[in-house]
């Protein structure tokens, strides 16, 4: 990249480049002007905010500064050949010019100016997508920072707590959850108050089996796919492998249900391998949860997102994940005391992208 670098209230931006790179961890912004320039708030307004993952893209409105994100509309991903279509056929459908402003969080890494998704063909450059939508600046960032910036905001109906345990105050905050993958970010409080999200690829950590089902389990997916990461257990394609190999390793043909089907077939208590399948699934989601706890020193709680999880209400409050969440031996006493929360609000990844707008100003 062309040009010198120099800080500027912790944002380090490129002279002579149209480039920004900004101090959410692994995200990129793009700046109709890289020059140093004085914005004003009411510059950036109105704002799309986004929230893309290998199934479904959602977007949204923020018409000014305080206001929550409306007109949220949901689109297949397949239906569309590019994330700029799915964009221009919101902007369409609302009647609204290109903004100033937008944030899209993304089911991806995001690292440099080349987005290429992990579950989904759509490829593009942030700086040739903000070109041709005609934005003056574009946030890209990974779904679960932007999920991770919303926590703050999260309270009441928003979550649910899941077993003992209280929340210490600016202590480091945990996230993780499973939809068509597995994501996973932190939450950071640094001395001045600034938040901080934790950005990683967690959700291919190697999965590993503390029972002899288990390592059945494992053995059968080592099989199909070589390395096995946490993502092909949790996820809703994870949900149906661990259906199908059980299926399998007791003699029965695969189901070729969805991860919907096998879900219904759990709650419903009409398929005894979906039901211990779901209940496997929590189980290795709590494995995974208490070592990311450990590893954060999570105090401040561990928070469980996604597509998956907030969808089986009740049931997850009885499934094995708190317990297995616990299971760490001389440490069981430390993760006794975190609280881990179920996160229930309908869009809080659009709020997280507005948020990290606010975070660029």
């Amino acid at each position: 990249m062309a040009g010198s670098a120099v800080w500027i209230d912790g944002w380090t931006t490129w002279r002579d480049s149209p480039s920004i790179v900004c101090s959410l961890p692994t995200c990129w912004a793009t700046d109709e002007q890289a020059s140093i320039r004085t914005v004003t708030v009411d510059d950036t307004y109105p704002r799309l905010v986004g929230d893309i993952g290998g199934t479904n893209a959602r977007l949204a409105w923020v018409k000014g500064a305080g206001c929550a994100p409306e007109g949220v509309r949901t689109y297949a991903c397949a239906h569309y050949p590019s994330l700029a279509d799915v964009i221009r056929a919101y902007l369409n459908e609302q009647g609204h010019r290109s903004p100033p402003w937008a944030a899209i969080g993304i089911a991806n890494p995001v690292v440099g100016d080349w987005v290429q998704m992990t579950n989904h063909h759509w490829a593009f450059s942030i700086e040739g997508m903000r070109h041709s939508l005609g934005l003056k600046r574009l946030l890209v960032l990974n779904d679960f920072t932007a999920l991770a910036m919303s926590l703050p905001s999260l309270g009441g109906a928003d979550i649910r707590q899941v077993g003992p345990g209280h929340a210490v105050a600016k202590a480091p905050r945990a996230l993780l959850g499973a939809g068509t993958g597995l994501g996973v970010s932190g939450l950071l409080s640094s001395d001045s108050g600034r938040l901080v999200p934790v950005n990683g690829e967690g959700g291919h950590v190697t999965l590993a089996a503390t029972n002899d089902r288990e390592a059945e389990l494992l053995a059968w997916l080592r099989r199909r796919f070589g390395h096995v990461s946490a993502e092909r257990a949790l996820s809703g394609p994870g949900l149906v492998n661990l259906h199908d190999a059980l299926r399998e390793i007791d003699g029965l043909a695969p189901s070729g249900h969805t991860p919907a089907e096998v879900t219904e077939a759990a709650l419903s208590g009409r398929e005894a391998r979906a039901e211990e399948a779901l209940n496997l699934f929590c189980s290795f989601l709590g494995n995974v949860a208490g070592n990311l706890a450990l590893t954060l020193g999570a105090r401040g709680g561990v928070y469980i997102g996604g597509g998956i999880v907030p969808r089986l209400g009740d049931w997850f409050d009885r499934s094995p994940f708190r317990a297995r969440f616990e299971d760490k031996g001389r440490f069981r006493a430390y993760l006794s005391d975190i609280p881990t929360l179920v996160v229930q609000a309908p869009y809080p990844a659009l709020l997280g992208a507005a948020r990290a707008l606010d975070e660029l100003i």
